[in-house]
């Protein structure tokens, strides 16, 4: 069994959108995540403790942002990559749990639809995803409404047979 850790973060612009996507989901807000990605920071965050877990590197190894093809990736893409990844180095995921922070956007609502579309893109069952958000009470970038950020930890386990 491998344990891997993962963390992402990622500043708010100043560009106005209807919508942000977080853990493949998308959420309203009214704020742009500034990223060479969609900005996922959930999806980022698990797929560098996968990466981490195995010890390859992290997700900027293999999809760096100096590549013009990542611009704007779905990160579902990216995450689908890192199963395959997994897969070809014959482990698979026993389960994951990830915490968002950050005061905004409210995202209590859609933990349910991001548990099952990382469970979709995992290829397991949504009972061992975990996930969960939190604030910082107001305090440090978070606080102030500057950006958000997501850790997560992942345990993997050799296929047998």
């Amino acid at each position: 069994m491998r344990i891997g850790i993962g963390f992402d973060a990622h500043r708010f612009g100043a560009a106005e959108v209807e919508t942000v996507r977080i853990g493949g989901v998308d959420v309203p807000f009214d704020r742009e995540i500034l990223a060479h990605s969609d900005g996922d920071v959930i999806l980022h965050a698990l797929c560098d403790a996968m990466l981490g877990a195995l010890a390859l590197g992290d997700l900027g190894k293999f999809f760096p942002d100096s590549d013009p093809q990542y611009h704007n990736i779905d990160s579902r893409l990216l995450l689908r990559a890192t199963m395959e990844k997994i897969g070809e180095r014959n482990y698979h995921v026993v389960n994951v749990d990830i915490t968002l922070i950050a005061e905004e956007p409210k995202v209590a609502e859609y933990v349910d639809a991001m548990r099952g579309c990382i469970a979709e893109n995992l290829v397991v069952d949504v009972g061992v995803v975990g996930l969960k958000a939190t604030t910082t009470e107001k305090m440090g970038f978070i606080g102030r409404g500057e950006g958000l950020t997501a850790q997560a930890v992942v345990l993997l386990d050799e296929n047998v047979g």
